[in-house]
Parts: C-alpha cells; sequence; structure tokens
C-alpha cells in the first residue's frame, strides 16, 4: 500500500464510506486532534511508570483509534435504510467509560484532597500528561460541535470526556510518584 496517494492534493480527503470532505470539515478536526492525542498518549506511554499505567495507556489509545474510526465515518453511509449497519465500526462500550471511571476512583483513593486549582508542571512526565489533558479538552469540543450538526455515538462524547479526567487525575499521581511538587493556583489580591 502506497503512503501517498494524491487524492488530497486539492483539499480534500475521504471519509470512511467515500465521501469527500474539505480537510477542514469539523469531523476531519475533530479526528485528526483525536490522533494527536493518541499520539500524546504514546509520549505519555514512554515515560518512566509503572506496567498498569503503561498497559491502561495502551488500552486508552486503542480506544482512541476505535473513536477516531467513529468520528471519520460519514454517518449516512454507517447505516442503511432500514437500520442495518453497513459497515463495521468499532464502539465505545459502557465498560470502556466504566473502566476509566475505576481507574480514576482507584487513583484518587491515593491522593491528597485537591483544595485548589494545580498549575501544570513540575516534571516532565507530568507536563506531558497535562498537554495530553489538554488536547482532550480540545478534541471534546471539537466532537461536541460535531455531534451537533451530525450526531453519533454518544459514547464518544462522554468516553472523551472521562479521559480528561483521568488525565488530571494521573498528572497528579505521578507528581506523588516522581515526589514533584504541586503548586497551587493561589488568585492574587488586588
Amino acid at each position: 500500500m502506497k503512503i501517498y496517494t494524491k487524492t488530497g492534493d486539492k483539499g480534500t480527503t475521504s471519509l470512511f464510506g467515500g465521501t469527500r470532505v474539505p480537510k477542514h470539515h469539523i469531523r476531519i478536526e475533530s479526528y485528526g486532534t483525536v490522533d494527536e492525542l493518541n499520539s500524546h498518549i504514546g509520549l505519555l506511554r514512554d515515560q518512566n511508570t509503572d506496567k498498569h499505567t503503561k498497559d491502561f495507556l495502551t488500552e486508552i489509545q486503542d480506544r482512541l483509534f476505535t473513536i477516531g474510526s467513529i468520528l471519520a465515518t460519514d454517518p449516512e453511509k454507517a447505516t442503511l435504510k432500514n437500520g442495518k449497519e453497513r459497515l463495521n465500526i468499532p464502539k465505545i462500550s459502557e465498560e470502556d467509560i466504566e473502566k476509566l471511571e475505576q481507574e480514576i476512583d482507584k487513583m484518587n483513593e491515593e491522593l491528597p484532597e485537591m483544595t485548589h486549582f494545580i498549575l501544570p508542571g513540575g516534571h516532565q512526565s507530568v507536563s506531558f500528561c497535562h498537554i495530553a489533558r489538554c488536547v482532550c479538552r480540545r478534541a471534546e469540543r471539537l466532537s461536541s460541535a460535531l455531534y451537533d450538526m451530525e450526531e453519533f455515538e454518544e459514547k464518544v462524547l462522554i468516553y472523551l470526556n472521562r479521559l480528561s479526567d483521568y488525565l488530571f487525575v494521573l498528572a497528579r499521581k505521578l507528581t506523588k510518584q516522581l515526589q514533584a511538587e504541586e503548586i497551587q493556583w493561589i488568585p492574587k489580591k488586588s
């Protein structure tokens, strides 16, 4: 398979199902940002962390490919008029969302209570985690805007929302594990 096809040289690309859209279409922005998030998760996975976290991040990357395929599919081409699926698109399950929630709860049990906002940083690995969290929030915003235009599987939005929460708590866990300083944001008085 060739990497270059030359079909996108005029600023359009194909969705799964064959529909061509401009490369700046919100659908492309949505799954492109999910792809960017996946790369940041890979960078985070490459940091010095425990095997459980690495394995869970790999599972998240798999789920992000699923989300990308959902977002990259023309909804009109995905189902037949009788409602049956035309394309074999994987799904995000309730179990996928629950796994994120369980991981969040498990990490939170070991962390001090949060009383203030936290400034991102303190260690390179923590910063990578916060960057991934911010990209996840952008993916969620873009996907939400797309959902307002063309509905898709709602669990995608829920998963992205939980994932950004997971990444925030993971940043706090890494801060503790790496014995980095967690700097609270205290607003300055005028």
